[in-house]
């Protein structure tokens, strides 16, 4: 089988790819599991010090990668890659590792040695997303490596690329190739590896039913698995916020990267008081956006990464304005709208009947509105199948935390938004999927606990 890239700037095809036969998958297996055993056994620091150097080969690419990301997704190349939250998390996650991995000593007496260890789960998984295609693979190739394990990168087929250029950079600074190996494979071969206990834990950033793929080809097998789907990612405007700050960082939440962003803010609902004032805002920032070409300079918005994606988002917008929502962008500032390229829109008079506010959108829309109290915004806010993070808009941190107890998702941010801090817990809830990565968690579910209860003679 064959996967091909379509790019979304120009609709050509931009890179293709040949899968792995099955053949060719399970001898890949193989060898990645035979090199990890002697990957372990180096010394922590040594592995610490090849993932670092090879993060900073990665860097050292990064006036080939930009446009190369423009071209596969999309990305406009004014906003210089990806590099500095990849470096930012795989330094955090290098930087805790001696902490995160130590063994718990329960005793050390002259009758007893009695400790509880973390050791590598072996192979690990890693199926990545192409929205952010450098940052979502780093969270766990990093941290796997670091910890032991031997790491299989599969990449979405829209960023072939990806892993091409990792897996250069990090076997150019002397890490195995076998212990890190970029595969392509199909969606019937990856199933069919895990069915056949493969890997000791996977790893996967994408659609709901991506993950539902993942848990029923992980069936019976004891497999972990760590899931990161969907998200319907809310913020709300209390009446005592900042009201600048809040409207451009939650509008930059909800357009920046045409929208594609696992934790961008889809819904947004804002104090009574404060409501007619955010949208005419929110409307005079969208309204300066420059949709076009993503290799050219005064781009800000660029293409979606496929016309799939954006004649989905133009369905939910559609279907809301035909049931009584009010569209506040003019399509006419928006010449370069069709097909991968859509315009950006802001949405009021909408109500959680419409799917833009009830269906993942991942795209340059959001629907604003207006609430009376908190209890009616934090009703609205958990009325979502999903669960990633919410935005909490205040001066008043008691208030915020209050609110944020009573929110069913994995991260709640006060005056900020759409942000990965690797110091804490990446994860999510409902339909969002389980699991934990980057912070000290992260490092415990790439690893699993082996006791040692030791009686000394």
């Amino acid at each position: 089988m064959t996967i091909q890239c379509i790019s979304p700037i120009d609709g050509s095809v931009y890179a293709t790819r040949d899968t792995l036969t099955q053949a060719q998958a399970e001898a890949a297996v193989a060898r990645a599991k035979s090199a990890q055993t002697a990957w372990a056994a180096r010394p922590l620091a040594d592995r610490i010090a090849l993932v670092q150097a090879g993060v900073a080969a990665v860097g050292a690419m990064n006036d080939e990668i930009v446009p190369e990301i423009a071209w596969q997704m999309g990305r406009p190349v004014r906003y210089g890659g990806e590099f500095g939250g990849f470096n930012e998390r795989a330094s955090y996650m290098a930087s805790i590792a001696e902490d995160a991995l130590t063994d718990t000593v329960i005793e050390d007496s002259d009758a007893f040695r009695r400790v509880i260890k973390r050791v590598p789960h072996g192979l690990v998984l890693v199926v990545a997303p192409w929205n952010y295609p450098f940052m979502t693979a780093i969270n766990t190739v990093a941290p796997a490596l670091i910890a032991g394990n031997a790491v299989m990168l599969k990449h979405a087929s829209q960023t072939p690329l990806v892993g091409e250029r990792m897996a250069a950079a990090f076997h150019s600074v002397g890490i195995p190739e076998d212990v890190f190996q970029n595969v392509f494979l199909d969606h019937s071969t990856t199933s069919a590896l895990i069915a056949d206990r493969a890997f000791g834990f996977v790893n996967f950033t994408g659609s709901v039913g991506g993950g539902k793929a993942m848990e029923a080809a992980a069936s019976g097998t004891f497999t972990g698995i760590g899931l990161e789907l969907g998200g319907k990612d809310p913020g709300y405007v209390m009446d005592d916020a900042n009201l600048d700050a809040a409207v451009d960082t939650l509008i930059d939440g909800a357009m920046f990267n045409a929208g594609q962003c696992c934790c961008g803010i889809e819904r947004i609902y804002v104090h009574e008081s404060l409501f007619d004032a955010f949208v005419e805002k929110a409307v005079a920032i969208v309204n300066g956006y420059v949709l076009g070409n993503p290799l050219e300079s005064e781009t800000t918005l660029g293409p979606m990464a496929h016309v799939r994606f954006a004649d989905e988002v133009r369905a939910q917008t559609a279907e809301a304005i035909a049931d009584g929502a009010t569209a506040h962008i003019d399509p006419a500032l928006f010449p370069k709208n069709g097909g991968a390229y859509l315009m950006p829109q802001i949405l009021t008079n909408v109500t959680h009947d419409m799917r833009v506010m009830r269906e993942e959108s991942f795209g340059p829309v959001v629907g604003i509105m207006s609430v009376k109290d908190d209890a009616e915004a934090i009703r609205l806010m958990n009325d979502s199948d999903f669960g990633l993070t919410a935005s909490l808009w205040t001066q008043d941190l008691t208030r915020a935390e209050t609110i944020a107890e009573q929110i069913e998702t994995g991260t709640v941010f006060m005056n900020r938004a759409d942000y990965l801090d690797p110091a804490l817990c990446w994860t999510g809830c409902k339909d969002t999927g389980r699991g934990g990565g980057l912070s000290m968690i992260g490092y415990h579910n790439l690893t699993r606990p082996k006791s040692f209860h030791f009686k000394k003679a």
